[in-house]
């Protein structure tokens, strides 16, 4: 059985106040073509379809129009929401999609029912389990022994695998999405300092796990594991600017002891506008020379461009100036002696790897010029944990 998957399109977001609703119709476009081209028996998209809970009516239009060139096609679709998404509005009229082969995930409720596809080797099951927290697990359990074993975001995700009724001998593959322990991030994505952690094993049942959430691609353990983020279609910030962008290909074969055989490929994806980051002096990134040898480098003057001026005194207006050289200007920042002197009390980057509790312990300290106690640490950990569970 053939799958692509692909995931966080975040329709409809903004960057530096740039619409990328442009950016991702062509995208959009791109993803129809390859997969009337593969012919793949579904493609999956594992979250974040929209980039806000309230999205606009252009992002609603656009996802209109994309899901609706499968329905005259032979390829399954499966939708799944993700943090960014309202789960109601992904779910609305999914038995209506049914009928078109546009499965979505259903709001959340402690139950599961797969999607069962058939290919020369058997049948295979496809389960979505949307962006949930461990709050909203927790009160869909049954009894309080269950709810007290959820202790954090892989307990969770343990507890709402348990409920699917798998069935031996048969393929199973999952879409989800969720931060998984060892997956490396970008500056797009939502950072909850650690406590949004899943450990792989939860996963270790099923013949290929579709992530979502993470905007690189890549693979959860060794290369060419059963669990894979595809990535976003699209760069979203300035640490993705390496990222090459791409649909996963899986090919899902016969059962070889417990699990399938698996077969994977990549099929790069193309940006209307690429993006990227120059540096320089004022003068010489506005300088014909130095655009010339950008386009002899292969590189567009429309991409979305972050700029980096070296000039060791602020440029006046220059932001305004930089339009008129590059049409897609996202950003200025200087990396001169002054802002390397410049010494900040907090470390933004540090921070955001740090967890909560650890960044409030090494607040308190400063404060108190003590470490916390068993009962301060104990009582700062429920409420945390209290905090985002609620969130």
């Amino acid at each position: 059985m053939k799958l692509i998957h692909t995931a966080d399109l975040h329709i409809g977001k903004i960057i530096c106040n740039h619409s990328m609703i442009d950016d991702q119709r062509h995208i959009l476009n791109q993803i129809v073509e390859i997969v009337k081209r593969e012919k793949p028996d579904a493609l999956l998209i594992a979250g974040d379809v929209y980039d806000q809970s309230n999205p606009s009516n252009e992002a609603i239009a656009l996802l209109d129009h994309f899901i609706s060139e499968f329905c005259e096609l032979d390829t399954k679709v499966f939708m799944l929401s993700g943090n960014h998404d309202s789960a109601g509005r992904i779910a609305y009229g999914g038995r209506v999609f049914n009928k078109s082969g546009i499965y979505v995930s259903p709001i959340y409720d402690g139950t599961f029912k797969p999607v069962t596809l058939k290919d020369e080797f058997g049948e295979v099951d496809i389960w979505m389990l949307p962006f949930v927290r461990p709050l909203t697990v927790k009160s869909k359990l049954s009894d309080d022994e269950s709810r007290e074993q959820i202790k954090d975001y892989t307990s969770a995700m343990s507890a709402a695998i348990s409920k699917m009724n798998f069935t031996k001998g048969r393929r199973n593959v999952l879409l989800a999405h969720q931060f998984v322990t060892g997956a490396e991030r970008s500056d797009s994505e939502e950072v909850v300092g650690g406590l949004d952690n899943v450990d792989a094993s939860v996963f270790k049942d099923f013949d290929y796990v579709a992530l979502g959430h993470i905007h690189k691609p890549q693979f959860i353990g060794k290369e060419n594991s059963r669990i894979k983020y595809s990535g976003t279609p699209l760069k979203y910030s300035l640490s993705e600017v390496n990222h090459q962008k791409s649909l996963t290909v899986i090919e899902v074969g016969e059962v070889d002891g417990e699990l399938a055989k698996l077969k994977f490929d990549t099929i790069d994806l193309k940006p209307l506008h690429d993006m990227r980051e120059i540096r320089g002096t004022f003068a010489q990134v506005v300088s014909q020379e130095f655009r010339d040898q950008q386009i002899e480098q292969g590189k567009s003057l429309d991409d979305y461009v972050y700029v980096k001026l070296t000039d060791e005194n602020d440029v006046l207006d220059a932001a305004s100036k930089l339009r008129n050289y590059y049409e897609n200007f996202m950003t200025l920042d200087y990396d001169n002696a002054r802002t390397k002197a410049k010494k900040f009390d907090v470390d933004i980057q540090s921070c955001a790897k740090k967890n909560p509790m650890d960044l409030f312990g090494e607040f308190f300290e400063s404060m108190q010029g003590k470490k916390m106690n068993d009962e301060e640490t104990s009582f700062m950990q429920d409420l945390i944990n209290e905090i985002w569970e609620d969130q």
